[in-house]
């Protein structure tokens, strides 16, 4: 398995990373607009900007003269977003609430209470006519999403799609003429190259607010914020609320989505991450087309070599990646790979980091060719495989209304974001507990909002598709065993259908 560059990153420096959220929600937002409403116009504003290439350094007055020009270009693309949603929470239980049973009379149960919960992020115009790119957990879960302009103007906006394995969301006003700010290549940044971040920090009143720093380091991975992590370093500063703004190089091209920070204290400290344009702009036009996020597939698990694994295994020098997993079926099963296969390279790129890998496959369209160079029984050899399509772990609002009416509980994929909010180990593997009607069965057995089910009938469970095929074969009147996880405790719930 991969050695995880998170042990030592957190051992050098202590620090606790903090994705920059406003609310952990989900995408059930309705439209804040139809077409018969009125479609917002721009007002002029100067976003031609020279290259940087193009602009005459002199002096440090021609710097600074630079600087302020691409500030004043770009700074008309970066909108304020905030959030709205109700949240129900049942009232805590008085301290005289203990007393009924004791004195026999019936418990009453406590009224649930209704609260707004608030958030705010930034986001990043990217066509004239309204889509803007922000983070997933921006806008995940909101009621209702408003875009301020930078002119105060306040829009409705709705959701097109949203991707929590990278932490990108898609949404949209009802504008035209827009402002937007042109999207450029991430591969080609450089380590060491300048770089802005524009957003609302911390709050509204700091909205359009422009920091200045360099790209610190590139292929950022292994910190458990996102399934897919190929994170942009800067030490531009930026702060909660800068979530979903813009991390823009010095030819006024859009280059990351900001999204996360390091820090001892809970704010700057001169190390943030973004996600890469490309990776937000392969997202974005999976949504747009498609309507959903599409992932190439391989069905394989493997694990980095070190020098160790690299002599047990006959080679000369660590590197490349060795198969400890070959799905039934799958493509690369069909392409002919095996347990125990080397990766050296793909596409002609020596393989020297599994993650990246895994981003490389799952930014190819399904269809697509990847020539693998490997190494099996002391011989080097190419296979061509031919990429499927990832199987979607989404569940629809049917489905899940229709599982919390049959077994009393819902349910939803596991990932990172569900594992620091209950507490849970992000590396493991089941489907997240996200409601319980507190009349089933389910609740009266013991099961909770936030309990993480890993086998079902002991079969094991690790995503909503398997969960389903087993709920297919539960009949009324039998029993459901579920194993479940919760606080990283493993136990059973035996629950009557």
């Amino acid at each position: 398995m991969m050695t995880s560059q998170l042990p030592r990153f957190a051992a050098a420096f202590s620090f606790a990373f903090i994705i920059l959220l406003v609310g952990y929600f989900s995408n059930n937002t309705s439209s804040l607009f139809t077409n018969s409403e009125p479609v917002y116009t721009a007002p002029e504003y100067a976003t031609d900007q020279r290259r940087a290439e193009d602009r005459p350094i002199r002096s440090l007055r021609d710097l600074n003269e630079a600087f302020i020009s691409l500030a004043e270009s770009t700074s008309p693309t970066v909108v304020t977003i905030t959030t709205e949603r109700t949240v129900r929470r049942r009232a805590q239980m008085s301290p005289f609430d203990m007393f009924d049973d004791f004195f026999g009379r019936p418990r009453q149960q406590r009224p649930e209470q209704e609260f707004q919960q608030r958030g705010q992020g930034s986001g990043v115009i990217v066509s004239e006519d309204g889509i803007i790119l922000t983070n997933h957990h921006v806008i995940a879960n909101a009621d209702t999403i408003m875009v301020r302009m930078v002119d105060n103007t306040l829009l409705g906006a709705e959701i097109i799609g949203s991707d929590p394995n990278t932490d990108i969301a898609v949404i949209r006003i009802n504008g035209r003429n827009m402002p937007y700010l042109p999207l450029g290549d991430s591969d080609d940044l450089r380590v060491g190259e300048l770089v802005l971040a524009i957003g609302s920090p911390l709050s509204e009143n700091l909205a359009q607010t422009v920091t200045q720093g360099i790209v610190s380091a590139k292929g950022r991975s292994n910190f458990n914020l996102v399934d897919f992590e190929d994170f942009i370093q800067t030490d531009a500063a930026i702060n909660p609320g800068n979530s979903g703004g813009p991390l823009i190089n010095m030819d006024g091209e859009l280059v990351g989505i900001n999204t996360a920070i390091a820090s001892r204290s809970g704010g700057f400290q001169g190390i943030g991450f973004a996600v890469p344009v490309n990776m937000a702009k392969s997202v974005m036009t999976s949504i747009i087309e498609t309507g959903r996020v599409v992932r190439g597939y391989l069905g394989i698990s493997g694990q980095e070599l070190d020098e160790s694994l690299a002599r047990g295994f006959g080679l000369d020098r660590a590197g490349g990646a060795v198969l400890n997993a070959v799905e039934e079926g799958s493509p690369a099963a069909e392409a002919g790979l095996k347990v125990e296969d080397i990766i050296l390279e793909y596409d002609g790129r020596r393989l020297t980091d599994w993650t990246q890998f895994r981003i490389y496959v799952a930014s190819r369209a399904p269809g697509t060719v990847i020539r693998l160079l490997i190494f099996r029984d002391n011989e080097q050899k190419t296979i061509n495989v031919t990429l499927g399509e990832l199987p979607s772990d989404d569940i629809t609002e049917t489905e899940a209304e229709n599982l919390f009416d049959r077994f009393g509980f819902s349910l939803d994929a596991f990932n990172n974001t569900y594992a620091e909010r209950y507490n849970l180990r992000s590396g493991l593997e089941g489907v997240i507990v996200t409601s319980v009607n507190e009349t089933s069965n389910a609740y009266r057995q013991g099961l909770r909002e936030g309990d993480l089910v890993t086998a079902v009938n002991r079969r094991r469970v690790r995503n909503m598709q398997e969960f389903n095929t087993l709920a297919q074969g539960i009949q009324p009147g039998s029993t459901m065993l579920l194993q479940v996880v919760r606080r990283n405790q493993q136990f059973f719930v035996a629950i009557d259908i």
